[in-house]
């Protein structure tokens, strides 16, 4: 967490938490969902408004952790901003070098793979050192290699067990 996000929790401990409001798509793109987007529906139809600056999505990758419920979000300062995630916490990028390293979409390491799932639909999920997450589309045939090469083994899991056997919330909402 960045120096100044912490500064400003401890100035303004009782800022109301946000829900709605921004969003992680499937290919590890943030989305800001204003009321006109959420009325329309709910995540990921419609998706609401790519973040592209730069500096943005570093501080918001730099503030983005869970809390005990599984629920995602991003520490704006003193304002929690809730996560909706179409697929999981973490998007993964996989390197072409060998031992084909993983990387999530916020620049982490993910540490090592400890298994890797299947949904009914043919995406690929690793569970790392670091949590839980999606393929990213591109790097679909890497992720092949490595299971070609017998690095990882998937098993199949259908998506809608995977938020509660991994601990994290689609869509959170407040208590």
């Amino acid at each position: 967490m960045d120096d100044i996000v912490a500064a400003a929790l401890r100035k303004w401990p009782n800022v109301p938490h946000c829900y709605g409001w921004l969003a992680l798509d499937a290919r590890g793109d943030w989305y800001m969902r204003d009321e006109r987007i959420q009325a329309a529906g709910p995540f990921p139809r419609p998706k609401g408004s790519r973040i592209l600056h730069d500096k943005l999505l570093g501080f918001i990758q730099r503030n983005y952790a869970a809390d005990t419920d599984g629920s995602w979000f991003f520490q704006n300062g003193p304002q929690r901003v809730y996560v909706e995630l179409e697929a999981a916490p973490w998007v993964w990028r996989i390197a072409d070098a060998p031992g084909w390293p993983v990387e999530a979409h916020t620049g982490q390491p993910a540490g090592a793979v400890h298994a890797a799932w299947l949904d009914e639909q043919g995406r690929l999920y690793l569970h790392t050192a670091l949590g839980f997450g999606l393929v990213h589309t591109l790097d679909t045939g890497l992720a092949a290699q490595a299971v070609e090469a017998g690095l990882w083994t998937p098993q199949e899991l259908d998506f809608a067990a995977m938020p509660a056997r991994f601990g994290y919330r689609l869509r959170p909402q407040p208590a």
